[in-house]
């Protein structure tokens, strides 16, 4: 059974997207798919109850596909062209149905534990990727096989451990960092009660009140971060700007941070 949120941020994602289109398929067949949600709720099981993470379950890998669907919107509006174009391996539509597979299946690795997860989410993540494209791209094998190696990129490079070089894979570590809404952090909160290492991380996360992601005004796409208390600049400081700054998306993204009430401070 969905929660609330997860099929909220269903509609949502679906919403952004051409439904006729490859990424319209591919985000309807992951959304619909008994398997993938059956990972991601094991995933989000062992990251909060087992390891006492945040959540890394269905409704963080909803909002990072929709984050991602987002920006790339954005960025083609500017008239930012994505790695497969410029290439000339792919279109638009290609970049995006790659984007769309990495958010969706990034965080799958938690299943099995933290260390080296992304690496661990690819093996769990081929076998979906391959069958989804199957019915996405039924005639063409090369679209096939450049979005399959687009996606892979994306979920190895989400942790910024490893050297992206596309746009596409870049935007999976901005959109990832972007889910940082208090939400995220309510329930390990309650969990767990005893302090120990690392509550820094979800008690800066329970302060952040909103992220919202718009047309840049010098850049492409802005992101404003509004925060309860000072602690949440653990959060911007730490987490989004070193996933922003090893992204190949940072030269077109502004990016605002601040307590409610108070001036932004402009980090990008």
């Amino acid at each position: 059974m969905k929660s609330p949120k997860e099929l909220s941020l269903e509609r949502k994602l679906l919403s952004l997207l051409d439904v006729s289109a490859p990424s319209g398929i591919i985000a309807r067949l992951l959304v619909e798919d008994e398997e993938v949600q059956m990972m991601q709720d094991y995933a989000n099981s062992v990251s909060i109850i087992r390891l006492g993470y945040n959540d890394h379950g269905p409704v963080h890998m909803r909002q990072v596909a929709r984050n991602a669907v987002l920006m790339m919107h954005l960025l083609r509006k500017g008239n930012i062209q994505t790695s497969l174009e410029r290439d000339r391996s792919g279109t638009f539509e290609e970049s995006l149905s790659a984007v769309i597979l990495a958010s969706f299946l990034h965080d799958l690795g938690m299943a099995v534990g933290r260390q080296d997860h992304e690496l661990l989410s690819v093996v769990l993540a081929t076998p979906v990727i391959t069958r989804i494209l199957e019915t996405a791209y039924p005639q063409d094998l090369h679209k096939r096989v450049v979005v399959r190696s687009i996606a892979v990129e994306g979920i190895v490079g989400h942790m910024t451990n490893r050297k992206i070089h596309s746009i596409e894979a870049g935007m999976i570590l901005v959109a990832d960092g972007c889910d940082m809404e208090k939400g995220r952090a309510r329930i390990p909160i309650a969990l767990n009660t005893e302090p120990k290492i690392g509550d820094i991380h979800k008690y800066s996360a329970n302060s952040i009140e909103s992220v919202d992601i718009d047309a840049g005004v010098e850049k492409p796409i802005k992101i404003t971060v509004e925060m309860s208390s000072d602690v949440g600049f653990f959060q911007i400081e730490e987490v989004l700007i070193h996933k922003v700054n090893s992204s190949p998306v940072k030269p077109y993204i502004e990016l605002y941070a601040g307590v409610i009430g108070q001036p932004k401070k402009r980090y990008l």
